[in-house]
Protein backbone atom coordinates (compact mmCIF):
# COMPACT_ATOMS: atom_id res chain seq x y z
CA UNK A 1 0.00 0.00 0.00
CA UNK A 2 1.38 3.68 -0.65
CA UNK A 3 2.65 5.82 2.66
CA UNK A 4 0.29 7.30 5.22
CA UNK A 5 -0.84 10.24 3.94
CA UNK A 6 -2.22 13.00 6.28
CA UNK A 7 -5.89 12.96 6.01
CA UNK A 8 -8.22 15.29 5.00
CA UNK A 9 -11.12 17.03 6.27
CA UNK A 10 -13.83 15.45 5.30
CA UNK A 11 -15.56 18.09 3.17
CA UNK A 12 -12.76 18.46 1.43
CA UNK A 13 -13.06 14.43 -0.15
CA UNK A 14 -15.68 14.24 -3.27
CA UNK A 15 -17.05 11.49 -1.30
CA UNK A 16 -18.91 13.71 0.62
CA UNK A 17 -20.14 15.87 -2.04
CA UNK A 18 -21.16 13.10 -4.20
CA UNK A 19 -23.26 11.51 -1.02
CA UNK A 20 -24.68 15.00 -0.47
CA UNK A 21 -25.76 15.68 -3.84
CA UNK A 22 -27.67 11.79 -3.59
CA UNK A 23 -29.00 12.61 -0.51
CA UNK A 24 -30.35 16.13 -1.49
CA UNK A 25 -31.94 14.76 -4.83
CA UNK A 26 -33.71 12.05 -2.98
CA UNK A 27 -35.48 14.56 -0.72
CA UNK A 28 -35.80 17.00 -4.03
CA UNK A 29 -37.23 14.04 -6.05
CA UNK A 30 -39.66 12.89 -3.08
CA UNK A 31 -40.98 16.36 -2.17
CA UNK A 32 -40.63 18.34 -5.33
CA UNK A 33 -40.62 16.07 -8.12
CA UNK A 34 -41.59 18.34 -10.57
CA UNK A 35 -38.61 20.11 -9.84
CA UNK A 36 -36.33 17.31 -9.91
CA UNK A 37 -37.29 16.35 -13.23
CA UNK A 38 -35.84 19.04 -14.54
CA UNK A 39 -32.45 18.24 -13.34
CA UNK A 40 -31.82 15.46 -15.87
CA UNK A 41 -29.98 16.94 -18.18
CA UNK A 42 -27.27 17.61 -15.51
CA UNK A 43 -26.80 13.64 -15.15
CA UNK A 44 -26.97 13.50 -18.60
CA UNK A 45 -24.33 16.11 -19.27
CA UNK A 46 -21.40 14.60 -16.27
CA UNK A 47 -22.05 11.15 -17.90
CA UNK A 48 -21.76 12.67 -21.57
CA UNK A 49 -18.89 14.07 -20.31
CA UNK A 50 -17.27 11.20 -18.56
CA UNK A 51 -17.49 9.03 -22.16
CA UNK A 52 -15.40 11.15 -23.97
CA UNK A 53 -12.36 10.12 -22.33
CA UNK A 54 -13.43 6.39 -22.44
CA UNK A 55 -12.12 5.90 -25.85
CA UNK A 56 -8.57 7.97 -25.52
CA UNK A 57 -7.66 6.50 -22.35
CA UNK A 58 -8.93 2.60 -23.13
CA UNK A 59 -6.92 3.00 -26.38
CA UNK A 60 -3.60 5.00 -24.57
CA UNK A 61 -3.55 2.21 -22.05
CA UNK A 62 -4.02 -0.60 -24.05
CA UNK A 63 -1.48 0.09 -26.64
CA UNK A 64 1.22 1.38 -23.95
CA UNK A 65 0.08 -1.62 -22.27
CA UNK A 66 0.85 -4.42 -25.21
CA UNK A 67 4.17 -2.37 -26.05
CA UNK A 68 5.22 -1.82 -23.25
CA UNK A 69 5.19 -5.69 -22.20
CA UNK A 70 7.78 -7.15 -24.78
CA UNK A 71 6.35 -10.00 -25.22
CA UNK A 72 2.73 -10.76 -27.23
CA UNK A 73 2.71 -14.34 -26.16
CA UNK A 74 1.47 -13.06 -22.70
CA UNK A 75 -0.78 -10.22 -24.11
CA UNK A 76 -2.47 -13.02 -25.87
CA UNK A 77 -2.26 -15.39 -22.28
CA UNK A 78 -3.39 -12.77 -20.26
CA UNK A 79 -6.67 -11.89 -23.20
CA UNK A 80 -7.54 -15.46 -23.03
CA UNK A 81 -7.36 -15.70 -18.96
CA UNK A 82 -10.02 -12.96 -19.10
CA UNK A 83 -12.17 -14.25 -20.99
CA UNK A 84 -12.46 -17.43 -19.69
CA UNK A 85 -12.95 -15.81 -15.90
CA UNK A 86 -15.73 -14.03 -17.31
CA UNK A 87 -17.84 -16.95 -18.96
CA UNK A 88 -17.27 -18.58 -15.64
CA UNK A 89 -18.37 -15.99 -13.41
CA UNK A 90 -20.85 -14.76 -15.21
CA UNK A 91 -22.76 -18.04 -15.49
CA UNK A 92 -22.36 -18.37 -11.59
CA UNK A 93 -24.15 -14.85 -11.72
CA UNK A 94 -26.76 -16.47 -14.09
CA UNK A 95 -27.23 -19.58 -11.67
CA UNK A 96 -27.22 -17.41 -8.89
CA UNK A 97 -30.17 -15.11 -10.01
CA UNK A 98 -32.30 -18.27 -11.21
CA UNK A 99 -31.50 -20.13 -7.54
CA UNK A 100 -32.26 -17.24 -5.22
CA UNK A 101 -35.55 -16.55 -7.45
CA UNK A 102 -36.73 -20.08 -6.80
CA UNK A 103 -36.05 -19.19 -3.08
CA UNK A 104 -37.62 -16.50 -2.31
CA UNK A 105 -40.75 -16.10 -5.38
CA UNK A 106 -40.21 -12.53 -5.56
CA UNK A 107 -43.31 -12.95 -8.62
CA UNK A 108 -45.54 -14.55 -6.01
CA UNK A 109 -47.55 -11.43 -5.94
CA UNK A 110 -50.75 -9.67 -7.22
CA UNK A 111 -50.62 -8.11 -10.51
CA UNK A 112 -53.72 -5.93 -9.44
CA UNK A 113 -52.20 -2.27 -9.03
CA UNK A 114 -48.54 -2.83 -10.11
CA UNK A 115 -47.60 0.18 -12.23
CA UNK A 116 -47.28 -0.93 -16.05
CA UNK A 117 -48.11 2.42 -17.68
CA UNK A 118 -44.79 3.98 -17.30
CA UNK A 119 -43.65 2.81 -20.81
CA UNK A 120 -44.11 0.22 -23.27
CA UNK A 121 -42.51 -2.70 -23.63
CA UNK A 122 -40.16 -3.57 -26.73
CA UNK A 123 -41.58 -4.86 -29.67
CA UNK A 124 -38.88 -6.83 -31.45
CA UNK A 125 -36.96 -9.38 -29.93
CA UNK A 126 -34.98 -9.98 -32.59
CA UNK A 127 -31.03 -9.17 -31.37
CA UNK A 128 -28.16 -8.42 -33.82
CA UNK A 129 -24.59 -9.69 -32.76
CA UNK A 130 -23.61 -6.86 -35.78
CA UNK A 131 -25.22 -4.31 -34.39
CA UNK A 132 -23.94 -4.95 -31.04
CA UNK A 133 -20.83 -4.49 -32.42
CA UNK A 134 -21.61 -1.52 -34.28
CA UNK A 135 -22.74 0.22 -31.22
CA UNK A 136 -20.96 -0.86 -28.80
CA UNK A 137 -17.99 2.32 -29.43
CA UNK A 138 -16.04 0.55 -25.85
CA UNK A 139 -15.37 -2.76 -28.06
CA UNK A 140 -14.83 -0.56 -31.13
CA UNK A 141 -11.92 1.20 -29.54
CA UNK A 142 -10.24 -2.08 -27.78
CA UNK A 143 -10.25 -4.13 -30.91
CA UNK A 144 -8.38 -1.08 -32.88
CA UNK A 145 -5.66 -0.83 -29.35
CA UNK A 146 -4.85 -4.27 -29.74
CA UNK A 147 -4.26 -4.57 -33.29
CA UNK A 148 -1.90 -1.08 -33.08
CA UNK A 149 -0.50 -2.18 -30.05
CA UNK A 150 0.37 -5.30 -31.81
CA UNK A 151 1.27 -3.90 -34.92
CA UNK A 152 3.45 -1.48 -32.72
CA UNK A 153 5.16 -4.18 -30.87
CA UNK A 154 6.27 -5.42 -34.44
CA UNK A 155 7.85 -2.44 -35.39
CA UNK A 156 10.78 -0.38 -34.84
CA UNK A 157 9.22 2.77 -34.13
CA UNK A 158 7.79 1.57 -30.88
CA UNK A 159 10.85 2.88 -28.51
CA UNK A 160 9.65 6.34 -30.24
CA UNK A 161 6.10 6.05 -30.36
CA UNK A 162 5.77 4.79 -26.62
CA UNK A 163 7.28 8.09 -24.95
CA UNK A 164 5.14 9.79 -26.83
CA UNK A 165 1.80 8.36 -25.84
CA UNK A 166 2.74 8.19 -22.54
CA UNK A 167 3.03 12.24 -22.17
CA UNK A 168 -0.58 12.37 -23.98
CA UNK A 169 -1.80 9.74 -21.52
CA UNK A 170 -0.41 11.77 -17.98
CA UNK A 171 -2.59 14.81 -19.75
CA UNK A 172 -5.31 13.00 -20.48
CA UNK A 173 -5.50 11.90 -17.13
CA UNK A 174 -5.04 15.17 -15.60
CA UNK A 175 -8.19 16.39 -17.62
CA UNK A 176 -9.97 13.60 -16.20
CA UNK A 177 -9.11 14.66 -12.73
CA UNK A 178 -10.58 17.76 -12.78
CA UNK A 179 -13.67 16.98 -15.20
CA UNK A 180 -14.56 14.66 -12.12
CA UNK A 181 -15.10 17.19 -9.31
CA UNK A 182 -18.54 17.83 -11.69
CA UNK A 183 -19.37 14.39 -10.47
CA UNK A 184 -21.72 15.77 -7.13
CA UNK A 185 -23.77 17.38 -10.10
CA UNK A 186 -23.86 14.48 -12.19
CA UNK A 187 -24.89 12.46 -9.64
CA UNK A 188 -27.48 15.05 -8.22
CA UNK A 189 -29.00 15.11 -11.60
CA UNK A 190 -29.51 11.48 -12.36
CA UNK A 191 -30.92 10.93 -8.66
CA UNK A 192 -33.42 13.87 -8.62
CA UNK A 193 -34.76 12.55 -12.38
CA UNK A 194 -34.88 9.04 -11.47
CA UNK A 195 -37.01 9.66 -8.34
CA UNK A 196 -38.68 12.55 -9.11
CA UNK A 197 -39.69 10.90 -13.00
CA UNK A 198 -40.85 7.55 -11.05
CA UNK A 199 -40.89 7.99 -7.10
CA UNK A 200 -40.39 6.22 -4.31
CA UNK A 201 -44.01 4.74 -4.00
CA UNK A 202 -43.34 2.97 -7.10
CA UNK A 203 -41.12 0.69 -5.49
CA UNK A 204 -43.74 -0.41 -2.78
CA UNK A 205 -45.77 -3.13 -4.90
CA UNK A 206 -42.46 -4.69 -6.39
CA UNK A 207 -40.80 -4.48 -3.41
CA UNK A 208 -40.12 -7.99 -3.04
CA UNK A 209 -38.21 -8.35 -6.29
CA UNK A 210 -36.67 -4.86 -5.23
CA UNK A 211 -35.45 -6.95 -2.21
CA UNK A 212 -34.34 -9.68 -3.60
CA UNK A 213 -32.49 -8.29 -6.77
CA UNK A 214 -30.73 -6.47 -4.06
CA UNK A 215 -29.85 -9.51 -1.99
CA UNK A 216 -29.02 -11.65 -4.55
CA UNK A 217 -25.93 -9.10 -5.98
CA UNK A 218 -24.99 -8.54 -2.08
CA UNK A 219 -24.29 -12.02 -1.68
CA UNK A 220 -22.50 -12.33 -5.29
CA UNK A 221 -20.24 -9.33 -4.11
CA UNK A 222 -19.46 -10.79 -0.88
CA UNK A 223 -19.53 -13.94 -0.62
CA UNK A 224 -18.43 -15.28 -4.30
CA UNK A 225 -16.32 -12.12 -5.48
CA UNK A 226 -14.89 -12.02 -1.66
CA UNK A 227 -13.83 -15.88 -1.90
CA UNK A 228 -12.25 -14.83 -5.39
CA UNK A 229 -10.58 -12.04 -3.64
CA UNK A 230 -9.83 -13.91 -0.38
CA UNK A 231 -8.11 -16.32 -2.75
CA UNK A 232 -5.87 -14.24 -3.80
CA UNK A 233 -5.05 -12.91 -0.16
CA UNK A 234 -6.98 -9.61 -0.73
CA UNK A 235 -9.91 -8.00 1.26
CA UNK A 236 -14.03 -7.10 -0.44
CA UNK A 237 -13.95 -4.36 2.20
CA UNK A 238 -10.42 -2.77 1.50
CA UNK A 239 -11.12 -3.30 -2.17
CA UNK A 240 -14.99 -1.53 -2.14
CA UNK A 241 -13.76 0.52 0.20
CA UNK A 242 -11.01 1.88 -2.31
CA UNK A 243 -12.95 2.60 -5.15
CA UNK A 244 -16.14 4.17 -2.93
CA UNK A 245 -16.03 7.38 -5.15
CA UNK A 246 -16.49 5.62 -7.98
CA UNK A 247 -19.48 3.56 -6.40
CA UNK A 248 -20.98 6.88 -5.40
CA UNK A 249 -20.93 7.95 -8.82
CA UNK A 250 -22.21 4.88 -10.57
CA UNK A 251 -24.91 5.33 -7.70
CA UNK A 252 -25.85 8.50 -8.84
CA UNK A 253 -25.85 8.31 -12.52
CA UNK A 254 -27.23 4.61 -12.81
CA UNK A 255 -24.00 4.19 -15.14
CA UNK A 256 -21.42 2.08 -14.77
CA UNK A 257 -19.58 3.80 -17.69
CA UNK A 258 -19.35 6.86 -15.49
CA UNK A 259 -16.67 5.77 -13.79
CA UNK A 260 -14.55 3.25 -16.28
CA UNK A 261 -12.21 5.76 -16.39
CA UNK A 262 -11.43 6.52 -12.95
CA UNK A 263 -11.78 2.96 -12.06
CA UNK A 264 -8.67 1.64 -14.34
CA UNK A 265 -6.57 4.51 -12.82
CA UNK A 266 -7.71 3.35 -9.42
CA UNK A 267 -6.78 -0.23 -10.20
CA UNK A 268 -3.11 0.96 -11.31
CA UNK A 269 -2.85 3.17 -8.47
CA UNK A 270 -3.64 -0.14 -6.49
CA UNK A 271 -0.50 -1.74 -7.56
CA UNK A 272 -2.65 -3.38 -10.86
CA UNK A 273 -0.25 -3.36 -14.11
CA UNK A 274 -1.06 -0.96 -16.89
CA UNK A 275 -1.34 -4.06 -19.27
CA UNK A 276 -4.06 -6.28 -17.17
CA UNK A 277 -6.05 -3.09 -16.27
CA UNK A 278 -5.87 -1.86 -20.07
CA UNK A 279 -6.99 -5.75 -21.14
CA UNK A 280 -9.18 -6.86 -18.91
CA UNK A 281 -11.62 -3.44 -17.76
CA UNK A 282 -12.71 -2.65 -21.18
CA UNK A 283 -13.22 -5.63 -22.13
CA UNK A 284 -15.36 -6.72 -18.87
CA UNK A 285 -17.43 -3.77 -19.94
CA UNK A 286 -18.58 -5.42 -22.52
CA UNK A 287 -18.24 -9.42 -21.25
CA UNK A 288 -18.33 -9.55 -17.50
CA UNK A 289 -21.55 -8.01 -16.56
CA UNK A 290 -22.09 -9.87 -13.07
CA UNK A 291 -25.08 -7.63 -12.13
CA UNK A 292 -27.07 -7.29 -15.66
CA UNK A 293 -26.61 -11.45 -16.01
CA UNK A 294 -28.08 -11.77 -12.25
CA UNK A 295 -30.98 -9.73 -13.40
CA UNK A 296 -31.78 -11.13 -16.54
CA UNK A 297 -31.72 -14.23 -14.86
CA UNK A 298 -34.12 -13.00 -11.76
CA UNK A 299 -36.38 -11.41 -14.35
CA UNK A 300 -37.15 -14.60 -16.31
CA UNK A 301 -38.10 -16.50 -13.15
CA UNK A 302 -39.84 -13.38 -11.61
CA UNK A 303 -41.97 -13.53 -14.86
CA UNK A 304 -42.82 -16.97 -14.93
CA UNK A 305 -43.64 -16.66 -11.07
CA UNK A 306 -46.25 -13.55 -11.66
CA UNK A 307 -47.87 -15.47 -14.72
CA UNK A 308 -47.90 -19.16 -12.86
CA UNK A 309 -45.88 -20.52 -15.14
CA UNK A 310 -44.08 -23.60 -14.05
CA UNK A 311 -40.66 -23.94 -15.65
CA UNK A 312 -39.06 -27.44 -15.45
CA UNK A 313 -35.18 -27.56 -14.74
CA UNK A 314 -34.58 -28.19 -18.30
CA UNK A 315 -36.41 -25.03 -18.80
CA UNK A 316 -34.11 -23.52 -16.44
CA UNK A 317 -30.86 -25.01 -18.01
CA UNK A 318 -32.05 -23.96 -21.14
CA UNK A 319 -32.72 -20.47 -19.96
CA UNK A 320 -29.26 -20.72 -18.98
CA UNK A 321 -27.58 -21.86 -21.83
CA UNK A 322 -29.54 -19.12 -24.07
CA UNK A 323 -28.39 -15.97 -21.88
CA UNK A 324 -24.74 -17.50 -21.56
CA UNK A 325 -24.39 -16.15 -25.09
CA UNK A 326 -27.11 -13.06 -24.96
CA UNK A 327 -25.85 -11.97 -22.03
CA UNK A 328 -22.57 -11.17 -23.39
CA UNK A 329 -24.11 -8.39 -25.41
CA UNK A 330 -26.37 -6.37 -22.80
CA UNK A 331 -23.51 -3.75 -23.08
CA UNK A 332 -23.26 -0.65 -25.66
CA UNK A 333 -26.59 -0.86 -27.06
CA UNK A 334 -29.65 1.07 -25.71
CA UNK A 335 -32.36 -1.23 -24.38
CA UNK A 336 -30.28 -4.21 -25.21
CA UNK A 337 -31.37 -6.12 -21.75
CA UNK A 338 -35.44 -6.01 -22.71
CA UNK A 339 -33.96 -6.53 -25.88
CA UNK A 340 -32.40 -9.82 -24.70
CA UNK A 341 -35.18 -11.06 -22.52
CA UNK A 342 -37.70 -10.64 -24.73
CA UNK A 343 -36.03 -12.90 -26.99
CA UNK A 344 -35.32 -15.23 -24.10
CA UNK A 345 -39.07 -14.97 -23.43
CA UNK A 346 -40.07 -15.85 -27.02
CA UNK A 347 -37.67 -18.72 -27.20
CA UNK A 348 -39.17 -20.54 -24.08
CA UNK A 349 -42.63 -20.14 -26.04
CA UNK A 350 -44.13 -20.23 -22.28
CA UNK A 351 -44.00 -16.66 -20.32
CA UNK A 352 -46.40 -13.78 -22.11
CA UNK A 353 -43.71 -10.50 -23.18
CA UNK A 354 -46.89 -8.82 -21.44
CA UNK A 355 -44.78 -8.84 -18.09
CA UNK A 356 -41.83 -6.45 -19.31
CA UNK A 357 -44.12 -3.74 -18.49
CA UNK A 358 -44.04 -4.54 -14.92
CA UNK A 359 -40.13 -4.95 -15.37
CA UNK A 360 -40.61 -1.46 -16.94
CA UNK A 361 -42.08 0.07 -13.86
CA UNK A 362 -39.38 -0.67 -11.85
CA UNK A 363 -36.08 -0.99 -14.29
CA UNK A 364 -34.74 2.51 -12.89
CA UNK A 365 -34.25 1.88 -9.10
CA UNK A 366 -32.54 -1.59 -10.29
CA UNK A 367 -30.39 0.00 -12.34
CA UNK A 368 -27.87 0.92 -10.22
CA UNK A 369 -27.85 -1.95 -8.52
CA UNK A 370 -26.65 -3.53 -11.77
CA UNK A 371 -24.41 -0.64 -12.75
CA UNK A 372 -22.66 -0.98 -8.97
CA UNK A 373 -21.91 -4.99 -9.12
CA UNK A 374 -20.77 -5.09 -13.07
CA UNK A 375 -18.09 -2.14 -11.80
CA UNK A 376 -17.55 -4.08 -8.62
CA UNK A 377 -16.89 -7.34 -10.50
CA UNK A 378 -15.09 -5.68 -13.11
CA UNK A 379 -12.72 -4.52 -10.80
CA UNK A 380 -12.26 -7.85 -8.87
CA UNK A 381 -11.68 -9.48 -12.41
CA UNK A 382 -8.76 -7.08 -12.81
CA UNK A 383 -7.25 -7.54 -9.27
CA UNK A 384 -7.42 -11.30 -10.15
CA UNK A 385 -5.87 -11.85 -13.31
CA UNK A 386 -2.96 -9.62 -12.33
CA UNK A 387 -2.05 -11.52 -9.20
CA UNK A 388 -2.78 -15.10 -11.02
CA UNK A 389 -0.04 -13.28 -13.52
CA UNK A 390 2.44 -11.64 -10.68
CA UNK A 391 1.51 -8.44 -12.49
CA UNK A 392 0.52 -7.00 -8.58
CA UNK A 393 2.48 -4.05 -6.66
CA UNK A 394 1.23 -2.71 -3.58
CA UNK A 395 -1.09 -5.85 -2.88
CA UNK A 396 -4.46 -5.03 -1.31
CA UNK A 397 -3.82 -7.53 1.61
CA UNK A 398 -6.19 -9.32 3.86
CA UNK A 399 -5.81 -8.35 7.30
Amino acid sequence: MPPHKQSKPFYLHLTFWVLLAIIVAILLGHFFPATAVKTEWMGKRFVDLIKLFIGPIIFLTIVLGITGMGNLKKAGRIGLKAVIYFEIVTTFALVLGIVFANIFQPGKIHKEGLPVSVSSPPTSAEFSWISFLKENFTLQVLIIAIITGVALSLTSYREKVTPFLARITHYVFIALKYVMYLAPLGAFGGMAYTVGRFGIKTLIPLGKLMLTMYGTMAVFIFIVLGTILRYYKLNIFKFLGAIKEELLIVLGTSSSESALPSLMKKLESMGCSKPVVGLVVPTGYSFNLDGTSIYLSMAIIFLAQLYNVHLSWMEMLSIIGILMVTSKGAAGVTGSGFIILASTLTALHRIPLEGLAFLLAVDKFMSEARAITNIIGNGVATLAISKSEKEFVHPLAAQ
